[in-house]
């Protein structure tokens, strides 16, 4: 009877915690999908984009994405917003980046980038970056 409980065991675990990551990269795409839009909103309102802490006090994001002390977690990803200043525009920059990202006990294998182009981008190992053009590289857009 341990046998067979320990050979299910083996079979049930890996699969529960490849489902447990494929869950926390589909509630990081809907939290940076939240956060594009909290961001148009607040700059319709201000001169620039605000920051996480900025997004909550407006009521635009929850307080646990827009927590008081970044860095915000939740869903076993860390969430980052940072406005940028550019002249004629101003641009931001938001990340979700998986609290463990190898191993059997990965939170997520993804890491996602979205700007004020409203497109999310993911990639494995690391955040795509973006240039001074605003241009995304190493990274994929995630499909509607």
């Amino acid at each position: 009877v341990v046998v067979i409980i320990g050979i299910v065991a083996a079979i049930a675990i890996p699969n529960l915690l490849s489902s447990r990551r494929a869950s926390n990269e589909a509630a990081a795409i809907a939290s940076l999908r939240t956060i594009t839009g909290a961001e148009a909103t607040y700059k319709s309102a201000n001169p620039n984009f605000g920051t996480l802490t900025e997004l909550n006090s407006e009521g635009l994001i929850d307080d646990i994405i827009g927590c008081a002390a970044p860095p915000c977690t939740k869903t076993g990803y860390v969430y980052n917003v940072v406005p940028v200043a550019g002249n004629p525009n101003f641009h931001w920059d938001g990340t979700a980046v998986p609290q463990i990202a190898s191993g059997f006990g990965a939170t997520g294998f993804r890491f996602f980038y979205t700007n004020e182009s409203v497109v999310i981008f993911a990639n494995l190992g690391s955040v795509p970056t973006v240039d001074g053009t605003r241009n995304v590289s190493n990274g994929t857009p995630i499909g509607d």
